[in-house]
């Protein structure tokens, strides 16, 4: 028999700092993501049937390009959020969880990365 209280157990075994961040975070990009989905929905169906050169010359105005990056960021950074915690909830072999992990961490920050390029080489002119 022990006389250790459940809390007492309990320390040491992990902190609930850690998934409230995740928590968090997804609860904040899914607010960010819900105006920003609608201006972008919205800006597509007016920009349809446009040519190329329509669409550069709308992209290439600061807001336009700015507001595009900014759904994109927010957009890949909730789904990278929300796969960690799938993959740290359901995967328990730790050499797949680790790969796995890592695999959506890289994946994020290259569409990033291209996203971040693509814009600025059609605000830019290039």
């Amino acid at each position: 028999m022990s006389l250790r209280s459940p809390l007492s157990k309990a320390q040491g075994l992990g902190s609930a700092k850690h998934g409230f961040s995740h928590w968090w975070w997804q609860r904040v990009t899914a607010i960010a993501l819900i105006p920003l989905t609608l201006w972008f929905v919205y800006s597509l169906v007016c920009l349809l049937g446009s040519d190329h050169a329509q669409l550069s010359q709308w992209l290439a105005q600061p807001i336009n390009a700015s507001l595009v990056l900014l759904f994109v960021l927010t957009a890949l950074f909730h789904g990278q959020t929300g796969m960690q915690v799938v993959i740290e909830d359901y995967v328990h072999s730790t050499w797949l969880n680790l790969t796995l992990l890592l695999s959506i961490k890289f994946a994020s920050v290259a569409m990033a990365v291209l996203a971040i390029i693509s814009v600025l080489k059609v605000v830019l002119g290039g």
